[in-house]
């Protein structure tokens, strides 16, 4: 009974470390305007620049998760992410254009968002070419399972599901299911 005891002390001293935690790295990124809604909790993360960043309400989001506009500064926010979204632990923005993520998507563990490539010309470094790049977007009510990366210009339409560690290249339609590398159609929502 004493340990019983003991662990659930832990817990609710934990529960409340975090709460405690997230209300200043809360104030503390919105000094440098990121907009975060009421009632999302901000876990450890890390941010490349916090007012490129856009949280709405009721969010959920797990430890390490990575938002990263990758570019020198300007005017934001390029990551938008809606209301009641749940983002998994070691989730990876790399965003140079742009990321739309609608209300009450489910993002699991490990998923990677990246909305631009590399150039490939011969004659000069790849790592000094840029590449194309196109705007991400996942509507409404879309489940994405562990370590999906969903590449540039795609658009994942409402109801969407895609597997686990699948690789999106290509836009999906509402209610579908896809699944693979590369991404294609296994079902359709019944």
């Amino acid at each position: 009974m004493k340990y019983i005891l003991q662990q659930s002390g832990f817990v609710l001293r934990k529960r409340y470390l975090r709460r405690f935690s997230s209300f200043f790295r809360k104030a503390w990124l919105r000094t440098f305007g990121m907009q975060i809604g009421k009632n999302t909790a901000v876990p450890s993360l890390v941010i490349t620049w916090p007012h490129q960043v856009s949280l709405g309400e009721d969010c959920k989001l797990e430890d390490s998760i990575y938002f990263k506009f990758d570019g020198i500064w300007k005017k934001g926010p390029s990551i938008r992410i809606k209301n009641r979204v749940f983002i998994g632990s070691n989730c990876e923005f790399n965003i140079r254009k742009e990321i739309s993520i609608g209300d009450d998507c489910l993002i699991a563990s490990g998923c990677r968002f990246i909305d631009h490539d590399h150039g490939t010309a011969l004659g000069m470094l790849i790592r000094d070419q840029h590449g194309e790049e196109g705007p991400i977007q996942l509507h409404q009510n879309v489940w994405l399972g562990a370590n999906v990366i969903v590449l540039k210009g795609v658009e994942i339409g409402q109801g969407a599901i895609v597997a686990a560690g699948a690789v999106v290249v290509r836009s999906i339609p509402e209610n579908e299911i896809w699944g693979g590398v590369p991404a294609k159609k296994i079902g359709v929502r019944a």
